[in-house]
């Protein structure tokens, strides 16, 4: 079968990185890269440390707002995949590039696959929210990472196959070696559970200048060391807004430019805890054993806030110190297939007949 695989960002990098060799041992794959994240530190870097396959087709469509950029990747990817004309399409997660990707294959009647399908935070005032809930009912095929996401499927009358997560798979695979090859502790003198790591780049964090302002008072109030990896929206807000001296300022917070994936899970795996606002470090955090604290009111992983490992803050400050007072649990169960899921997402496409959805909504894929 001749699938055609879009990414273009981050996450979605390294769910390819997961995915795309194993996939090319039992099918031919075109990879289609959107340029999304255009910035070198967030593109290139981890396609050369994560060894993903080069990119048969770069788009080079990065910048400007959602919409905007939604608009340029449609005919763009319907150029694109009218010139392939694969079998399928697969899209991971809950993009621009995912939501765009899935239109094109619906209006060029292409069969997609849906990887990371049934997630849902329950907030349409997320435009990730909308790219998931669309890009699912066009799906002809949804791979769940969690029986949570199946159920949610069902509410909405589809079908999904329970294969884990992908990124999980990775996560596990590379954290022995980030410990042997990383040097980021060492450099900034770091020992391990003696600081926190923060990331924070989702617009109704770093846009809002109220709560922008909300967010730079919550790190610099954390009463231990902040490794802050600055997203390059959020460098730009905080300039913008002045309250970059702010960070620079304060004691407690090592700024630092964006990391590659390695140095990334070196962090993740020694922190006292993960400070976040991003979907893929909460369970990354979860699957490599590191308390979450996460700064929305409201998450698509849920059981991880079920499993008591991640934390609703929003933005409130004391909230968030009480729950770095908190000792993780002393469960851990495997929510994430982690090690299984890139096999479990194998036999699910062979055992699938590619078949456009159809008005009946009726089930197009069995679980496994």
């Amino acid at each position: 079968m001749l699938i055609a695989t879009v990414v273009g960002n981050r996450p979605q990098f390294i769910k390819a990185a997961a995915v795309s060799r194993r996939l090319r041992e039992r099918h031919r794959e075109i990879l289609i890269h959107t340029g999304q994240h255009h910035d070198p530190e967030l593109s290139q870097l981890f396609f050369d440390e994560l060894e993903l396959p080069v990119p048969d087709r770069e788009l080079g469509l990065g910048g400007s707002g959602n919409l905007e950029q939604i608009g340029r990747m449609l005919p763009a990817l319907g150029a694109e995949l009218k010139l392939i004309g694969p079998d399928a399409v697969l899209v991971y997660g809950d993009t621009n590039t995912t939501l765009a990707a899935a239109l094109a294959a619906a209006h060029l009647q292409l069969p997609l696959i849906h990887v990371e399908a049934g997630m849902r935070s329950f907030d349409r005032t997320m435009p990730e929210e909308t790219s998931r809930v669309l890009t699912d009912h066009l799906a002809g095929l949804c791979l769940c990472s969690t029986p949570l996401a199946l159920e949610n499927l069902a509410r909405e009358g589809l079908a999904g196959v329970l294969i884990g997560d992908v990124m999980a798979d990775l996560a596990v695979a590379l954290a022995a070696r980030a410990r042997r090859e990383s040097t980021v502790l060492r450099d900034h003198g770091l020992a391990p559970r003696s600081f926190v790591l923060a990331t924070a780049h989702r617009p109704g964090n770093v846009d809002e200048p109220r709560r922008l302002e909300r967010l730079v008072s919550l790190l610099a109030a954390i009463p231990m060391t902040v490794f802050f990896p600055v997203h390059p929206r959020t460098r730009a807000r905080l300039e913008a807004s002045g309250l970059a001296r702010r960070l620079e300022a304060a004691g407690n917070i090592i700024l630092h430019e964006p990391l590659g994936y390695l140095d990334l899970l070196a962090l993740i795996v020694s922190a006292r805890a993960v400070l976040t606002d991003s979907g893929g470090l909460q369970k990354e955090a979860y699957v490599l054993g590191t308390p979450c604290i996460t700064l929305r009111d409201r998450t698509e992983w849920q059981e991880t806030v079920a499993a008591g490992w991640n934390t609703l803050v929003d933005l409130d400050a004391d909230a968030a110190r009480a729950a770095l007072r908190r000792n993780p649990p002393d469960e851990h169960p495997d929510l994430y297939c982690a090690g299984r899921a890139v096999e479990n997402l194998l036999a699910a496409v062979g055992r699938w007949t590619p078949a456009l959805p159809t008005g009946s909504r009726q089930p197009i894929a069995t679980p496994i």
